[in-house]
């Protein structure tokens, strides 16, 4: 694999891990917003990656094998909201039933490390591609 292939590769997974980030960091923050622009409670988003060809990858079966990470679109989760008794509360039903978020804390915050450490990932392979190409630069002078 090439040089720039390993950069496209790891600057498209910086670029998901990023976007995954933004969706838990939203998640996190509507944990208790019960209006929404849809109507009724915040629904939790997740991202829906998709593997790619590495345009103009050909040659070895190693190449071949090589993929970019796209996002491909963000989906709604479709769990029902949480439901909880709370008839002080302005958003609350005849029976004082409050619709909550479908957001779990421990669940964005577990998606939220992940992301980071996938993106702490990425970037030492970009740096290590970096230094190893600067290596055989310095190889190629006879320093």
């Amino acid at each position: 694999m090439s040089f720039f292939a390993s950069l496209k590769v790891s600057g498209s997974a910086l670029t998901a891990e990023r976007f995954r980030v933004d969706l838990a960091s939203a998640n996190l923050a509507n944990a208790n917003s019960t209006r929404s622009a849809e109507g009724g409670p915040y629904r939790r988003r997740d991202p829906v990656l998709q593997a790619i060809p590495l345009a103009g990858s050909f040659g070895s079966e190693l190449d071949r094998a090589v993929r970019m990470v796209n996002v491909r679109r963000v989906a709604i989760d479709l769990r029902p909201p949480r439901e909880v008794f709370n008839p002080s509360h302005p958003d609350a039903d005849a029976q004082g039933i409050v619709r909550l978020p479908n957001v779990q804390i421990v669940e964005e915050t577990v998606n939220l490390m992940n992301a980071s450490r996938a993106y702490e990932a990425n970037l030492a392979a970009i740096n290590t591609s970096r230094e190893m190409a600067e290596r055989a630069m310095r190889m190629g002078r006879g320093s």
